[in-house]
């Protein structure tokens, strides 16, 4: 059995899921019976997740939205999705991997899929550049999106990035234009456009296949101009203060929801995603359908009014008149 991970503030769950472990080896070694004992842990174990998990600071569903054991976008694709065929390459210079995508179906319904992932171990993190793309990655999403406008194919795109990847040969070949080019092009496609953020939504990087008719996010993800430790760097001039800086960024799924800046909230498994990713790909398909629903149907001039106005009605503010001449 795989040795789970635990965050800092998870150090009681650790220890009791710890006696639970060893009270299984005895119980499988020996002829004694200690079920009962095992039940009674396994219930408080449960329950101190479930207060630990009403309770969280943004910093800590920062670290849950990271968290190594967390569903990447190729799990939720082999869960949710059937016949996937993944498209390589942009045409134009690479394949970049920390963006996959291709052909699928789903409920039987032809489809492009599109998402962002990380890696699982030191090889393919360093493979996958830790899902943060170049603009190679970029313009693969965007010629895998036209090609699904081009079939009348709806677009799902599953967003998992710390921002866009900063180097040097990725401004040289234009990283801005690409992320720029993704956002004009996604606002006029002609097919309806699904978007989930299934851990980290950073930046540019994010928003370049963002766009859509339809935001979820789940409920443990964050979605942010920026990475609490790079507001911090900048405000404070050290990365220390991230946890201040993931306060004030309102990064968290319910406060965005309150902005009117996602659609739905994907409610996850007791503990987080990575708990139970196949329940948690089952909440997210049953989101996934009734969201589809909502523009399926839709004509192409309905459907991008729709996404227009949405996109227009972004933003709070309030207009005050200044009494100074």
């Amino acid at each position: 059995m795989a040795k789970k991970t635990f965050l800092d503030f998870e150090q009681g769950i650790a220890e009791l899921d710890g006696k639970i472990e060893e009270l299984r080896y005895v119980q499988t070694e020996s002829a004694v019976d200690i079920s009962q004992e095992i039940d009674q842990l396994s219930k408080k174990s449960l329950q101190l997740t479930k207060d630990i998990y009403s309770d969280l600071t943004p910093w800590q569903i920062t670290k849950i939205a990271r968290h190594p054991e967390r569903p990447y976008s190729l799990d939720y694709i082999n869960d949710i999705f059937t016949d996937f065929v993944e498209m390589h390459g942009d045409r134009h210079f690479a394949d970049d991997l920390s963006i996959i995508g291709g052909l699928a179906r789903f409920n039987g319904t032809a489809c492009m899929v599109i998402g962002q992932q990380k890696g699982r171990d030191t090889k393919e993190r360093g493979l996958r550049n830790f899902g943060m793309s170049k603009p190679e990655g970029y313009r693969k999403a965007l010629r895998l999106m036209k090609t699904a406008e081009k079939f009348k194919l709806p677009v799902f795109t599953f967003v998992d990035t710390p921002g866009a990847y900063p180097g040097i040969d990725a401004e040289e070949r234009g990283q801005s234009e690409a992320i720029g080019r993704n956002i004009f092009e996604m606002a006029q496609l002609e097919v309806p456009i699904l978007t989930t953020i299934i851990g980290e939504g950073g930046s540019g990087g994010a928003l370049a296949i963002s766009v859509g008719d339809q935001l979820l996010m789940l409920q443990y993800s964050i979605y942010s101009v920026i990475s609490p430790e790079g507001c911090a760097s900048i405000l404070w001039k050290t990365s220390d203060k991230a946890q201040e800086a993931a306060d004030a960024l309102g990064i968290t799924a319910h406060r965005l929801k309150a902005l009117g800046l996602v659609d739905k909230i994907v409610n996850e498994p007791v503990g987080g995603a990575h708990r139970d990713p196949k329940q948690m790909a089952a909440f997210l398909k049953r989101a996934l359908v009734d969201a589809y629903r909502q523009v399926a149907d839709l004509k192409v001039k309905d459907l991008l009014t729709r996404r227009h106005e949405r996109l227009n009605s972004y933003g709070r503010f309030n207009d005050t008149k200044s009494s100074a001449k």
